[in-house]
């Protein structure tokens, strides 16, 4: 979830506004006028809607001028409490989930501009539910768009997902009709409708839409938006939640270069819920979004939780348990770090994982550790070209060893420098962690070696 990453800047600044109250034994209302100053820049900066921001600033400042945080012992965190709270509150409150019909198949149907990234967001939400124990059945029902409808048999194909379609054509409305019924007879549950964009918001557009709507009278109409677009984002919302009826939005490309204005001003302008958020471009980078979490996250308090999913998505437990074995007995060597490597590598890149935890980002020790995918075919070989002693005792390989391996494994001497550097620090990194994430190991039982 690199969530972090798209608020970088706005985290930033908003955590380095909270310093400046925590060093104050006492508030101030000039104080707290001042923070809110700095808040607010920071998040018009962000691209937020104007009008969310100015009444965002303004019940945080009248909670903050309240009895509960001047005559609190620790004002400064009363303050950050508050703002945790109405950033949770501004983005939605809690998860939102789908509305599962009580009679299958439920019918979730995909709306938005061309370019948006809907049908690949199709086939996203599809593997989604599919790994909830659902039979989705995707449905091409986008006969304008030149390969829509092989782009979407490709997708579903990699997925082992069906793919209705009855090709080009075709009017949409009796492909979507034709589609339910085709999930009814065979047990396909939910109908995921692709349909059709265009450049802009025009009356035929809506118009076919909301004939796809009264024919198939879906539970989901989601609109899938590009993050990047930034304020437009917030006004296509706006725009089809007032002519089809949204039941919420899927935010795409949040992993671009984007200020994330969108995912804060959405809920708030449209009054529609951001159900998922997209990540990337392979099928598994759509997540479910939790404000709760993203807040925490953006006000540098980490989001374990998020964390001990990911970690329990992803790695093997067994190997896991073994690992924090021999961590805690002090037997981890570089054949341990290749394996530990290789597992975090299906989590995704290590500096999103650092930002899941709290206050970890900025840890000095923590800096400048990167697992480059690309590095571990020459991270393997390296380790393939030493012998079981060096592996085991990395202290005894001097120059002449170093020489060997480099020419063993294909690679250079300052290669096999750097893969022992990143060991050294790898290992403290798990000194950190198991010293320091105790509270942590409690709380969630994470199943990692850490």
């Amino acid at each position: 979830m690199k969530q972090v990453a798209v608020f970088a800047s706005l985290a930033d600044k908003l955590q380095e506004t909270f310093k400046k109250l925590r060093g104050k034994g006492k508030l101030t209302e000039a104080d707290v006028t001042a923070a809110m100053r700095e808040i607010r820049l920071a998040l018009l900066e962000a691209d937020v809607n104007f009008k969310v921001v100015k009444d965002f600033i303004n019940r945080v400042k009248e909670r903050a001028v309240g009895q509960e945080v001047m005559a609190s012992i620790t004002p400064g965190q009363q303050v950050v409490k508050i703002v945790h709270e109405e950033l949770t509150a501004l983005m939605g409150g809690s998860e939102s989930k789908i509305n599962w019909a009580g009679q299958p198949p439920t019918v979730i149907m995909l709306v938005g501009l061309q370019g948006a990234g809907k049908t690949t967001t199709a086939a996203k939400l599809a593997r989604l539910v599919q790994n909830q124990g659902r039979r989705p059945l995707l449905v091409a029902a986008d006969v304008y768009r030149p390969a829509a409808i092989k782009q979407l048999q490709v997708l579903g194909e990699q997925l082992k997902v069906p793919v209705f379609s009855m090709g080009e054509g075709i009017n949409p409305v009796d492909i979507a009709r034709a589609s339910v019924e085709h999930a009814r007879k065979y047990g396909n549950n939910p109908v995921i409708l692709d349909t059709a964009g265009r450049l802009h918001i025009n009356e035929t557009m809506m118009a076919e839409l909301a004939a796809i709507k009264e024919a198939v009278n879906p539970q989901e109409i989601l609109l899938v938006v590009d993050a990047m677009t930034g304020q437009d984002a917030v006004q296509v919302a706006s725009n089809f939640h007032q002519q089809l009826g949204l039941t919420g939005v899927i935010l795409t490309k949040l992993d671009g270069d984007t200020r994330g204005g969108a995912a804060l001003s959405v809920r708030a302008v449209t009054g529609c819920p951001i159900k998922f958020i997209g990540m990337g471009e392979k099928t598994e980078a759509l997540e479910t979004f939790h404000p709760d979490r993203l807040a925490s996250r953006i006000l540098g308090m980490g989001d374990v939780l998020s964390l001990i999913e990911k970690a329990q998505a992803n790695l093997d437990v067994e190997k896991a348990k073994e690992l924090q074995r021999k961590i805690r007995q002090q037997e981890f060597t570089l054949e341990d770090f290749l394996e530990q490597m290789k597992q975090m590598k299906k989590m995704g890149p290590l500096e999103d994982i650092l930002g899941m935890l709290p206050g970890a980002g900025k840890m000095k020790q923590l800096k400048g550790i990167q697992i480059d995918p690309k590095e571990l075919v020459h991270t393997e070989a390296i380790i393939q070209s030493m012998t079981p002693e060096e592996r085991r005792n990395p202290a005894i390989i001097n120059g002449s060893r170093k020489k060997r391996i480099a020419a063993g494994s294909g690679t250079r001497v300052q290669d096999v420098n750097r893969l022992l550097r990143q060991f050294e620090e790898a290992k403290k990194l798990m000194h950190f962690l198991g010293e320091g994430g105790n509270k942590i190991k409690k709380k969630g039982r994470l199943p990692f070696p850490f």
